[in-house]
């Protein structure tokens, strides 16, 4: 039986999430030059990726909900609109405060637009289809931040940083017009109220949350009046007509493992990301070419593992893949800890890079699938915000944990070690959670 074909919405979709999870990774691997060109303190740089951050963290609830309020195709194109717009002026900036707040301007797009391509899929494909969608959307999820730490490298040894951002404009403006002809309209045909307060209550308290662990100053009263303003959004959408996170997403404990273990395991993958490049060339003196190479090591064995999830999946069940995924990662990471980085790059490092691909092409598909699974079209978006909520805040306040633990370790080694513990414990609570999934189902 020949398979339906997806046409262009699934390819709009993929490619718009990938620029999105891209430009974390480029910057990563240029903020030596873009320190250098722009003449921004270690301080000033670290808000280049926080100023992004937290818009991007903050603003997903709100920007799921927006696209089950006033249409998908609406909300989609003015994501990817000032997206792209932002990604220009971040490509163009000429010193250290145009950009920090281009890059904000910048998570405000992707906030909008992240959440609604997962909502798309589940407008447009139903059945087996949606899955297949679903599962590439995983892949795409999951290659983004490996893939683009390879992308970023060679940005950063053969040409300008600005390109990282630049690129996305014309890929912008294609998806844009393809979008404009190609998708139909999509959303609520009532004229809901949009939940206002709950937007601020959750941007305040998620910004909170991220600024306690990755500021400088302030952190302590950023932690407080973020729990706090948390608690007040909790109260908002049990009160709430329309929220932007229907309370009765968190009713499913299947759903909730699945949150939870997408936390753990892409804050885990998103931090190996950001430390072993650096470790690769501070401590084996890889330039940032070849460190970028050796991340193939991970990305092909993710692309191939993501190709076969389907599969698999058919073989067992989601669940048990997921399981499988978190796994191997504690096998990984526990290499690591067990043997240590000191050993050189083909004993310490080959086979966890190789480990975490698997593990990470096992793993984002089923997260997605079970994070959206038994839900109502009408809160299509807001689920997708949720899932990509965890996902976003999962990277960042993952990766700001381990650096507040370990940063103070002066050598290089013994810091990547230290964080191969803390990463250690995220992989084993991602195992915990999935292992639940497959208790629950079996009731």
């Amino acid at each position: 039986m020949e398979r339906k074909r997806f046409g262009i919405v699934l390819p709009l979709v993929l490619i718009s999430y990938f620029m999105i999870l891209l430009d974390n990774s480029v910057v990563f691997t240029s903020t030596v030059k873009i320190s250098q060109d722009l003449h921004m303190s270690a301080q000033a740089l670290s808000w280049v990726s926080n100023a992004y951050v937290l818009t991007f963290g903050g603003l997903q609830l709100l920007g799921g909900r927006l696209g089950d309020l006033f249409g998908r195709r609406r909300v989609f194109l003015t994501g990817l609109a000032m997206f792209t717009i932002f990604s220009l002026l971040v490509g163009i900036s000429v010193n250290g405060q145009m950009i920090i707040i281009m890059r904000a301007l910048q998570g405000i797009g992707s906030a909008i637009l992240a959440p609604t391509t997962l909502a798309l899929l589940m407008d447009n494909y139903e059945g087996e289809m949606l899955q297949r969608g679903i599962d590439y959307y995983g892949t795409t999820a999951g290659l983004g931040a490996s893939f683009g730490m390879l992308i970023g490298g060679l940005i950063a040894s053969f040409t300008s940083w600005r390109v990282g951002f630049l690129m996305n404009v014309p890929i912008g403006i294609v998806i844009f017009i393809l979008t404009l002809r190609y998708v139909k309209e999509r959303g609520s045909k009532d004229k809901q109220p949009l939940d206002i307060l709950g937007g601020l209550f959750s941007v305040l308290g998620i910004a909170g949350i991220i600024y306690s662990i990755n500021g400088s100053i302030y952190k302590l009263p950023s932690l407080i009046l973020g729990i706090i303003f948390l608690i007040l959004f909790v109260i908002q959408e049990k009160r709430a007509a329309t929220p932007i996170m229907p309370l009765k997403l968190f009713k499913s404990l299947i759903r909730d493992s699945a949150y939870i273990a997408r936390f753990f395991i892409i804050g885990m993958a998103f931090t190996f990301l950001y430390l072993a490049p650096q470790l690769m060339q501070n401590l084996y003196h890889f330039t940032p070419f070849l460190a970028s190479i050796a991340f193939l090591l991970m990305s092909v064995p993710q692309f191939i593992m993501a190709s076969r999830v389907g599969q698999l999946a058919q073989r067992t069940s989601i669940a048990k893949v997921a399981v499988l995924s978190s796994a191997i990662s504690v096998v990984a990471i526990l290499w690591i800890v067990v043997i240590g980085v000191q050993r050189g790059f083909w004993l310490s490092l080959v086979v966890p890079l190789i480990l975490i691909g698997v593990g990470q092409g096992f793993a984002m598909s089923p997260l997605t699938s079970l994070g959206v699974s038994n839900t109502t079209p009408d809160i299509a978006g807001s689920t997708s915000g949720v899932v990509n909520t965890f996902h976003q805040t999962g990277q960042s306040i993952g990766l700001a944990i381990t650096i507040a633990l370990t940063g103070s370790i002066n050598s290089y080694a013994k810091s990547f070690n230290m964080a191969m513990v803390v990463l250690l414990v995220y992989t084993v609570v991602a195992l915990l959670a999935t292992t639940n999934i497959v208790r629950l189902q079996k009731k």
